[in-house]
């Protein structure tokens, strides 16, 4: 009997073409998909709560697969961990409803976007942090931040320019909070459009630097035009941290 199962799974996107399937190139889907095909000898489909970019890490991304198998939840979950690569992680399986489904019944992501711009370069931390090399003003940022939240059009923000839905969202935290050297920008919403988070912290990340100041990020929300907003984020220092439901 087929049966659908919920997974969080976590992941260093940093050798990955994103999540989505791609022939011929590695990603997140791509690696599960091969794994439960090989266990349940037929093709397995999974469904992502979301599709992270290129370079894009998670330390919670939830997912869906209707399987075919007499393997229990632990025992899925640790098949799975045996055969996945190392960068790929399973942390739990479990059975779900059979109207549960990753992406739709989404009703709210958190995303960190971590830089750094301590004195001493963070050796170990290197592929999950965007390095800075200026110190950016935070209360500005933050300033800034207050602008960006809300239900708003972010199609200023959004990398997709042929993007035909709609490109409002509702984003009621940016968290700004610096420690130790480390500047993390916590985002909770709804919903994001492609490379948003990334354009949004290298918006805030061009206020903190002075090119212009906090109350111009408005004018740059209600532009509706992707070439006024700042530069987008590398995709190292972006992880998905949890997708409510």
């Amino acid at each position: 009997m087929t049966k659908n199962y919920k997974m969080i799974i976590s992941y260093d996107g940093t050798r990955y073409y994103g999540w989505e399937r791609q022939p011929g190139r590695d990603t997140i889907q791509g690696k599960l998909e091969a794994v439960l095909s090989r266990m349940c000898g037929a093709d397995v489909e999974v469904i992502g709560a979301g599709r992270t970019d290129a370079g894009v890490h998670a330390r919670a991304m939830t997912a869906n697969a209707r399987i075919k198998t007499r393997l229990g939840p632990e025992q899925i979950r640790d098949y799975m961990n045996k055969y996945l690569p190392e960068d790929i992680g399973v942390q739990e399986v479990r059975e779900a409803s059979p109207q549960f489904h990753a992406r739709y019944k989404a009703v709210g992501k958190t995303y960190c976007y971590t830089c750094y711009d301590g004195e001493v370069k963070p050796i170990f931390d290197r592929k999950y942090v965007n390095i800075l090399d200026f110190s950016p003003d935070v209360a500005a940022m933050r300033q800034a931040a207050e602008y960006l939240t809300g239900s708003h059009d972010y199609k200023s923000f959004c990398g997709n320019s042929h993007m035909k839905k709609s490109t409002v969202r509702v984003v009621d935290q940016i968290e700004i909070v610096k420690k130790r050297g480390y500047i993390y920008f916590n985002y909770h919403g709804t919903g994001f459009l492609q490379n948003m988070i990334r354009i949004l912290t290298g918006t805030l990340l061009e206020v903190g630097k002075g090119v212009y100041p906090p109350e111009h990020v408005k004018e740059i929300l209600e532009a509706l035009d992707r070439t006024q907003a700042g530069p987008t984020a590398p995709a190292r220092g972006l992880c998905l941290i949890k997708v409510d439901y």
